[in-house]
């Protein structure tokens, strides 16, 4: 994932497009949609993970509604994309489940470093179990773009994103790219 490897760059059009090689090179993708407006860079990855067909989880944590549809509180632009599953919870009413339960205003339920540990792990893992079982229900797709189709996307790509390195360079990181998705589904071609 992009944000798991430190940047060499120095220019922001270089960092930017090794966010984006790395994103195409992903074969599934997650986007933290919270917050009362998307971040754009994350509306941004999210977006070109769609046109490069990348099975893609929405995560929102965020208790907030905002957004002009009934059923996800964000615009409807970043929505009905196929190839997505979208994982919602409010993490402040499910951290508090998490806890004792009765209540109590005992001190050492809010300072006691072992309690408030199994309460974070009790969410992580809630949340996690959740991302998961969505990124099983994706992986059962069948890719939008395969053969002619994804390669013809991918080499649109290459001019799209007006990359800083060299064309030949970009050229073969693609190929690269290519070739490992086409072995994900092989035998599949578009007519």
């Amino acid at each position: 994932m992009p944000q798991e490897f430190e940047s060499q760059a120095q220019h922001p059009h270089e960092i930017r497009d090794q966010d984006i090689l790395a994103l195409l090179e992903c074969d599934l993708a997650i986007f933290h949609f919270d917050g009362s407006d998307i971040d754009s860079g994350t509306l941004s990855e999210f977006m070109i993970a769609k046109f490069a067909d990348i099975p893609s989880v929405i995560l929102r944590s965020d208790f907030r509604a905002k957004g002009d549809q009934v059923d996800y509180p964000w615009n409807l632009m970043a929505s009905f994309y196929p190839r997505t599953e979208i994982v919602m919870l409010d993490a402040i009413r499910t951290y508090k489940f998490t806890g004792p339960k009765k209540t109590t205003t005992a001190p050492h339920i809010l300072t006691d470093p072992a309690l408030a540990l199994d309460r974070a792990s009790k969410l992580t893992s809630l949340i996690s179990h959740k991302v998961i079982h969505a990124f099983e229900r994706l992986l059962k797709t069948e890719p939008l773009l395969s053969g002619n189709d994804q390669e013809s996307v991918f080499r649109w790509m290459e001019n799209l994103f007006a990359f800083k390195r060299s064309k030949s360079d970009v050229r073969t990181i693609m190929n690269r790219i290519i070739e490992r998705k086409s072995k994900l589904h092989p035998g599949q071609t578009n007519a």
